[in-house]
């Protein structure tokens, strides 16, 4: 870190000092608060005025923002340029549905996705035009979270046309549950895998296969065509993808096929330009009016300057129960790392534990931690305004809970039973929709990657590469001959526990 950003990190750390003996409360005051806190694009309002922090510490982060190049990287980012140092690569997911980047790259690669969308087009009317009802998308991790949020959340917006299934565990209880549901002839199953190395993914897909009876329902998304022809699918019936999109930000590609399927064209359309919209608020807006820079500042904020070690996701909307799912992957994966672009050891900690669950079900289950708890978790509280459904009083209520729940959080209350005492200061921000369609899910989900990417900027990592999950998975393939009774492999608690399974598999 160079000697100008350690001046503002040490200015930082006595500003969170000032802050964290101060009433969060206290620092609310003032008619015009909230308008200095909340930030508005299009449907999306993003409102901080509950985060502890003031006036003077928010432009401390912005000066560090500027002098640690954010809105640079961004257009480097967007541009193509290579970002992802660990494995020589552009991270152009943005180019799947922005086309206003001027680098070089970037124009190639949009190119490439509208080639490819062309082409997934064409699938479609073939399957429309088809007898097929049902649709079965199998795959694992980035290739399963984002189009399985995307086809739940929109589940108001589907077309019809097809229903559309997720298998995505290796755990066979799925196919297990799923398949005596549907007619294989009138299914269709679409593998997607970049790498068509996944176990997950190879292993249900011999279990879809083989219960279809026909390949011709058989299609693949993938960077390696060749190996997905090798297990039956035809060339015709891949579509690629690209190293240069990771799989946690690919939903935008053919990886989210499926959800297109559900959605339709127009609304498929519609979820990009969603978060086409904040992709150019993101490169062209002002550090100061940028909702995914201060999204991200306030990330590293809590983190680093507060000492917060988790952060709650909290969708006030059925609809979006997947979301904390989803987005453990794009944030934990991205940011999951504790070296910098150069190989040395950071000095201070990175990605906080993100996890959550739908408001008001969460607030009968762990709210009790979030309010009298010893750990500080700040939250992320997303609401939407309109509702899909006809029960005003239910939504109503709904909101009237998110908000009271954010200001009790901030405020707490006091009593002289120390059982009935609520500590407050615990931070938190609002992300209001004005609804859910698709143009604002794309609009929201396109804010935290940006925000990832700002937080990675900041702490000198990659967010692009997950060196991180290869070896447990070289471990379980280790580790299987030994369970099938092949040799043994694994350390000695390893070959105990290989031992025990197989005792007790044998046995039934």
């Amino acid at each position: 870190m160079s000697a100008a950003l350690l001046n503002h990190w040490d200015a930082l750390k006595a500003q969170a000092d000032r802050l964290l003996a101060t009433p969060l409360a206290g620092l609310a005051s003032g008619v015009d608060h909230v308008s200095r806190c909340m930030l508005t694009l299009d449907n999306l309002h993003f409102v901080f005025a509950r985060q502890r922090i003031d006036q003077s510490a928010l432009e401390r982060l912005l000066a560090l923002a500027g002098d640690a190049g954010v809105q640079e990287r961004l257009q480097a980012l967007m541009d193509g340029e290579t970002v992802n140092t660990t494995e020589s690569r552009a991270a152009l997911h943005s180019a799947l549905r922005f086309g206003g980047a001027t680098g070089a790259s970037a124009k190639e690669a949009r190119a490439a996705a509208l080639e490819v969308r062309v082409r997934m087009e064409l699938l479609t009317e073939q399957l429309a035009a088809s007898a097929v009802t049902d649709i079965v998308s199998v795959g694992i991790g980035g290739s399963d979270l984002g189009p399985r949020l995307v086809v739940d959340a929109l589940r108001e917006h589907h077309e019809g046309r097809f229903r559309v299934h997720f298998i995505g565990n290796v755990d066979g209880s799925g196919a297990h549950r799923l398949l005596p549901t549907l007619d294989p002839k009138r299914t269709a199953v679409i593998l997607v895998s970049k790498s068509f190395s996944t176990q997950e993914t190879h292993l249900n897909g011999q279990i879809l296969r083989q219960w279809l009876g026909d390949d011709s329902r058989f299609f693949a998304v993938t960077s390696k065509p060749q190996a997905a022809a090798e297990i039956g699918v035809a060339p015709e019936r891949i579509l690629p993808m690209w190293d240069w999109v990771g799989g946690r930000y690919s939903l935008w590609s053919a990886v989210g096929w499926s959800a297109r399927l559900a959605l339709g064209a127009d609304r498929w359309d519609a979820l990009l330009e969603g978060a086409a919209a904040l992709d150019a608020h993101a490169l062209n807006a002002p550090l100061a009016k940028n909702l995914p820079v201060l999204h991200g500042l306030l990330a590293i904020w809590n983190r680093n300057f507060l000492g917060y070690a988790s952060h709650a996701i909290l969708p006030y909307d059925e609809r979006l129960g997947l979301l904390p799912d989803h987005l453990q992957q794009v944030v934990m994966e991205s940011l999951g790392k504790s070296v910098r672009h150069d190989g040395t050891p950071v000095t201070y900690e990175t990605v906080p534990v993100l996890w959550g669950g739908t408001g008001t079900s969460s607030q009968h289950s762990f709210f009790q931690a979030l309010h009298q708890g010893t750990e500080v978790v700040p939250a992320d509280f997303i609401g939407v305004v309109r509702p899909d459904h006809p029960h005003r009083e239910n939504h109503q209520a709904l909101l009237a809970n998110l908000l009271a729940q954010m200001e009790a959080l901030a405020s707490g209350s006091q009593s002289d039973n120390a059982h009935r005492c609520y500590a407050g200061g615990r931070p938190s921000s609002l992300i209001l929709l004005d609804s859910l369609d698709p143009y604002s899910l794309g609009m929201l989900l396109a804010l935290y990657e940006h925000s990832v990417f700002v937080q990675s900027v900041l702490w000198g990592i990659n967010a692009f590469d997950q060196w991180g999950v290869e070896l447990g998975k070289r471990l379980a393939n280790e580790l299987l001959p030994a369970l099938r009774g092949e040799g043994e492999a694994g350390d000695a608690i390893s070959r105990e526990l290989v031992k025990l399974v197989r005792g007790v598999a044998l046995r039934s």
